[in-house]
This record gives C-alpha cells, sequence and structure tokens, in this order.
C-alpha cells in the first residue's frame, strides 16, 4: 500500500471583475444581479469561469467585453482568492481583475447571463454575494493607494480636461480634499501633462487650458 499518496484538490477556477467609473462625483462599481443559484437575485461582481485553454487575461478582458461593450481600457490583476469556503458548490479559486472606464464610454450594456445590471456607488453598496464584499473594499484601497503615487485616474478622465476636473477627479477617488495650488503644482511638476492648445469656454466657469496626458499608460511618480 502507497502511504504517501495525497488526495489533491481540483479546484475550479473564475475570473471576476471589479469595474469602476466615476459619475455624478462618485466612484461606482459595476454590480451584476445573478440569475442562478447560487445567491441567485442577489448582487455579485461580474465575472465568470476560465474557459478551456483560455488565459487569465483573455478572459478578463471576455468578461469586460460582454458587461460594459468596451475594451480598450485601464486592465489591472488585482489579486487572488481562494478561501476553502467562499463558494459553497465547490472549491472555487478566483483572480480579480480591477478596470476603469470613463463614465463618457459606457454604453447601457446587455447581457443574457445575467438578470441585471447597474452602478452602485462604493459607499452605497447592497448585500454582495460571496465574498465580494472583501474583493471590492480590497480593490478600492488598491485604486486610492495607487492614486496617490501614479497617474493611475487617466483611465478614468476624458482625453481633454480642464486642471480643476483632474483635481475633482483625484479627491473622489481619495474621498478627501485638495488644496488647488499644491495640486496644480504638483501635477504639472510630474511631467505626465500637457497642454492641447486649447481652453474649454462653455458653462459657466471662466475659459481654463485644456491638458491631456502625454502618455496612455500607468507611470509613477514620487
Amino acid at each position: 500500500m502507497n502511504t504517501n499518496y495525497i488526495d489533491y484538490e481540483q479546484p475550479g477556477i473564475t475570473v471576476d471583475l471589479v469595474i469602476f467609473t466615476v459619475n455624478t462625483d462618485k466612484l461606482k462599481v459595476l454590480l451584476a444581479k445573478r440569475a442562478e443559484a447560487p445567491f441567485s437575485g442577489c448582487w455579485s461582481l461580474p465575472g465568470g469561469f476560465l474557459r478551456v485553454g483560455e488565459s487569465l487575461e483573455d478572459a478578463a478582458f471576455r468578461v469586460l467585453k460582454e458587461k460594459t461593450g468596451v475594451e480598450d481600457v485601464y486592465l489591472e490583476q488585482l489579486y487572488t482568492f481562494g478561501d476553502p469556503r467562499r463558494d459553497p458548490r465547490a472549491r472555487v479559486i478566483t483572480i480579480v481583475y480591477f478596470a476603469l472606464i470613463p463614465w463618457e464610454s459606457l454604453d447601457q450594456p446587455e447581457s443574457n447571463s445575467v438578470a441585471d445590471l447597474t452602478w452602485s456607488a462604493v459607499e452605497q453598496l447592497p448585500k454582495l454575494a460571496f465574498d465580494h464584499k472583501e474583493i471590492l473594499k480590497y480593490a478600492v484601497q488598491r485604486l486610492r493607494s495607487k492614486a496617490s503615487y501614479s497617474n493611475i485616474v487617466y483611465g478614468l478622465m476624458p482625453e481633454h480636461f480642464r486642471l480643476s476636473e483632474l483635481q475633482k477627479m483625484y479627491e473622489i477617488i481619495i474621498d478627501d480634499k485638495l488644496d488647488k495650488r499644491n495640486f496644480r503644482k504638483r501635477m504639472l511638476a510630474t511631467g505626465l501633462l500637457q497642454e492641447t492648445g486649447k481652453k474649454d469656454i462653455l458653462g459657466a466657469h471662466r475659459p481654463a487650458m485644456l491638458y491631456q496626458f502625454k502618455k496612455m499608460e500607468i507611470t509613477f511618480f514620487n
């Protein structure tokens, strides 16, 4: 008899997405109402099981496309969650990604695999299925942390913007107020922004220079 035999588990693998946007001055996340058990009728993060031969990143982009209709957005692998009891059906390990989408880029998404989709403010969440509340909390912390030392907010901004609009975006993400003069000085010193040569003359505000990011990719600064 082979006494060295070990019974290894063969867990299921899923990919879940924390998809952020900003609308009405609130950081929001896309939630899907589950149409099937477990947690039928409950809200959850959009996701799905890994398909045969599919890479993790391909699976993440597939779910993103199915749920939002967009593809070319900021996407980053967040963390792996594998508590043996996180899914009542069986042992399921999920690899979580988070995405950033400008509100203006979104169409009304439709899906046959869920009963409904909604954007919920991260501070006013409904009860979530599985361990998705824990996952979302971790994602918000990661986003707020990276906003303090990188230009990650480019994933939520329109192509051209006022510096005041950029400051507002940072304030929404970190949930705190920033000094206007210090923010302007710091952002211009990073060398990540450039003037477009155009001014915003719409609305009640006086004309202001429009800026854009020099590169649409993650860059770190001090």
